[in-house]
């Protein structure tokens, strides 16, 4: 009986430090590829930027542990909802502060085609025209928290909680050297990823994301936040004032 056991369990402890072993390795070339486009100059970012999705898409797809496990079905989406009411809630308190401070600029005032609609479905119509590229954007960075990062984590570390902060670490990492965006994710990355696991729901930390991302943009001057670079971007920053209202990702070293 346990001669015939033994090798079972020396086989499950094998392909367990096989799978461990397999995922330090896609951690490390994930985040590899991703500091090399942040901490790489155009036009050769490009390229890299390319790379780079080309090689995390490759190893999601070879190791794909599932929908449910990434959280993109609809299980516990309306459970989670809270998560993006508490960041409209905050994102609120926010520009009123900035608006006292007088820092908070919204986009510009709608053409004259969109006054009909009244101010409000204006400004909305407005604001969608301005952030639906970040929008995008906040979903992807929540993608490579969650989906890659923390699900490789979790089978490295047997601490969930350990995870989670590692995961939000090499998040906060990624926004470096910004002074503001370095904490703010590190953060919500580890808040963000005890939530994932807790619900296993991306869609509403994507838009939680956004509204974050975006109340930042609006409320923190963009000479003072270098109109959310990170990075080499952040380094290379003019002293030519644009208003981060007029920010739409453009690459890589757009991070935020």
């Amino acid at each position: 009986m346990a001669n015939g056991a033994a090798p079972n369990s020396s086989g499950d402890n094998s392909a367990f430090s096989q799978s461990k072993r397999r995922a330090l390795v896609e951690i490390a070339i994930g985040y590899g590829l991703i500091m090399a486009v942040i901490w790489t100059p155009r036009p050769l970012q490009r390229w890299l930027w390319i790379v780079a999705v080309l090689g995390i898409a490759i190893m999601t797809c070879l190791s794909f542990p599932g929908l449910k496990a990434m959280g993109l079905r609809t299980e516990n989406f309306f459970r989670s909802l809270w998560i993006p009411v508490v960041a409209l809630a905050m994102a609120a308190v926010a520009i009123a502060i900035a608006s006292e401070l007088h820092t908070l600029h919204l986009p510009d005032p709608p053409p004259v085609g969109l006054a009909h609609w009244g101010p409000l479905p204006a400004m909305f119509i407005l604001f969608v025209e301005t952030y639906w590229a970040y929008a995008i954007w906040t979903f992807v960075q929540q993608f490579l928290m969650q989906c890659f990062f923390l699900l490789r984590l979790l089978r490295v570390l047997s601490n969930p909680r350990s995870a989670a902060f590692a995961a939000a670490g090499l998040f906060a990492l990624a926004h470096l050297p910004n002074p503001i965006l370095a904490p703010v994710t590190l953060i919500w990355g580890f808040a963000a990823c005890l939530l994932f696991i807790r619900y296993r729901s991306l869609y509403p930390l994507a838009i939680a994301h956004a509204i974050f991302g975006i109340s930042i943009a609006i409320t923190v001057p963009g000479p003072v936040i270098h109109n959310m670079r990170v990075g080499l971007g952040y380094l290379t920053y003019g002293h030519r004032h644009r208003p981060a209202h007029l920010f739409q990702p453009q690459g890589p070293d757009r991070v935020h």
